[in-house]
């Protein structure tokens, strides 16, 4: 059998934390930052957890079940 490769686009936006949560970042801070506040933008910029529902999809595309 040939060689299991990870999905390059997940290995790039998605990290394993230790207790066995993926945490990802948040979106809308690109772009157009101007007409967003402050509070907003420092919100956004912190890590989020993936959500239960999409951990599964997440993980088979990392190579990790």
């Amino acid at each position: 059998m040939y060689k299991l490769k990870t999905k390059s686009g997940a290995k790039k936006r998605f990290k394993l934390i230790g207790n066995g949560k993926i945490k990802r970042k948040k979106s809308f801070k690109n772009h157009l930052l101007t007409k967003k506040n402050k509070k907003r933008k420092r919100r956004l910029s912190y890590y989020s957890i993936v959500h239960k529902s999409d951990i599964k999809n997440i993980k088979k595309q990392l190579l990790l079940i």
